[in-house]
């Protein structure tokens, strides 16, 4: 069996299961946020009753990280629904907006408070719930409906899905990232090439990756139809979880005689710098070909492109020199954000990096990635053209529907903004 065959099996309490088979599993942690939060507790409470109690309350999550530094009174309101149901359910794991305990981006957030444990299930009403793959996790996206039954019965029904393998092989190029990697698998296959599948990541490339660049690769698995990433766990996965984890898990491997339905390798010598053009992930061209593209805006940030990982990259970009074109910085959690205040690059914080070229930077949060009110920071307004580290880039996901959004890696858009123009990284990488 596959990685997640395994874990399906195992969570069903079965020695086996194969795809396309229907089970009930055992679900170990539910995850919302203020999104879909409100939702979620709704369908519980019309299911279950107004005195229900959740399954297990220290199995659910709650991350307010979409719409929260903003004056719009419904996103406010959304945000007091949550607090009045953690009150109710005396919830520990409530990562509340304007105290101590606020993390930021739910994807990034659940890793560093160790969700995203081995060989477990974790279920999240965000449909990049899939990025805790990265670690050896069957996760993923679910809608408000199945979301409210698990919190009342901590089990669901699920069809058993496909595995496609992808095969990375060598060592990553210094111009390179795993957004690149991620796009140039999304553009071959397509935005529907990989529909209720698990992409399931494996090679030395894979081995050589830190496991912030894996949780890029398993974040945009949705945006080629997946159900999920994985990347089998070894011990950078063990070390970078360390003693956070929440409680003991499995470090599943694929067996040899797994069946994969497709499998693919790609040497990462050969790939080149990438970019997504409006209005798909799939739309994909080499970034030195999209020069004449000028922009308005440049954006590093999200639970695709706001770790720590992704903010080295840009300052070794940025450094000594000044932005072009209006460049924002959004960390997503406030881990990260402490890193960009103490980390160095020949003496130099990545915060000061920053700040001496000009960039603007905004509140850990998810920030203009879907958009959001119109007071939400970086949002696009009309006929601008932005180049963002984000994973989705349709009509109106970063603001107004004539805006228009290109998607690269963190290595890509600090050097388009220092020339304002979609640019080609190895310009500024000797």
């Amino acid at each position: 069996m596959t990685i997640t065959e395994q874990i399906l099996a195992t969570h069903a309490g079965r020695k086996r299961v194969k795809p396309g088979e229907n089970i009930w599993i055992d679900v170990d942690f539910l995850m919302t946020h203020d999104v879909c939060g409100p939702g979620t507790i709704g369908i519980f409470k019309r299911e279950f009753g107004d005195n229900a109690k959740v399954w297990d309350k220290n199995r659910v999550v709650i991350i307010p990280d979409h719409y929260i530094f903003t004056k719009d009174k419904h996103a406010k309101r959304n945000i007091e629904i949550l607090r009045d149901f953690v009150t109710e359910q005396h919830l520990p794991n409530f990562y509340d907006v304007g105290s101590n305990c606020y993390k930021g981006v739910c994807h990034v957030a659940l890793a560093e408070e160790g969700f995203t444990v081995p060989g477990t299930v974790l279920f999240g009403t965000d449909s990049h719930t899939c990025t805790a793959g990265a670690f050896g996790q069957f996760a993923t996206g679910i809608g408000n409906t199945d979301a409210g039954f698990i919190m009342g019965t901590g089990k669901l029904w699920v069809r058993v899905p496909e595995t496609q393998q992808f095969i990375l092989e060598g060592e990553m190029p210094a111009y390179l990232m795993a957004k690149d990697v991620i796009l140039q698998i999304i553009g071959d296959i397509g935005v529907d090439g990989a529909t209720y599948q698990v992409i399931e990541f494996s090679g030395d490339g894979i081995k050589n990756m830190e496991m912030e660049e894996r949780m890029t690769l398993c974040n945009m698995a949705i945006e080629a139809g997946g159900k999920t990433g994985i990347v089998p766990p070894d011990q950078k996965t063990v070390d970078y979880l360390g003693d956070r984890v929440r409680m003991d898990g499995s470090l599943f491997q694929s067996n040899g005689d797994a069946y994969y339905v497709r499998s693919h390798s790609y040497s990462l010598k050969n790939l080149e710098p990438i970019v997504a053009c409006p209005f798909s992930p799939g739309h994909v061209h080499r970034a030195c070909d999209l020069s004449e593209i000028k922009l308005d805006q440049c954006y590093i940030g999200s639970c695709t492109g706001g770790k720590i990982v992704d903010f080295r990259a840009a300052a070794k970009i940025l450094k000594d020199h000044t932005v072009q074109v209006k460049t924002l910085i959004v960390p997503s959690t406030t881990q990260v954000e402490k890193a960009i205040q103490t980390e160095k690059v020949d003496g130099v914080t990545l915060r000061d990096i920053f700040q001496n070229a000009c960039a603007e930077i905004g509140p850990p949060s998810c920030a203009a990635c879907l958009g959001g009110p119109e007071d939400t920071f970086g949002r696009l307004n009309n006929d601008e053209v932005c180049l963002s580290t984000t994973n989705r880039n349709f009509p109106g996901r970063m603001g107004t529907p004539k805006s228009q959004t290109y998607l690269a890696s963190p290595l890509t858009v600090a050097a388009s903004a220092l020339t304002g123009r979609i640019t080609d990284p190895r310009e500024y990488l000797s």
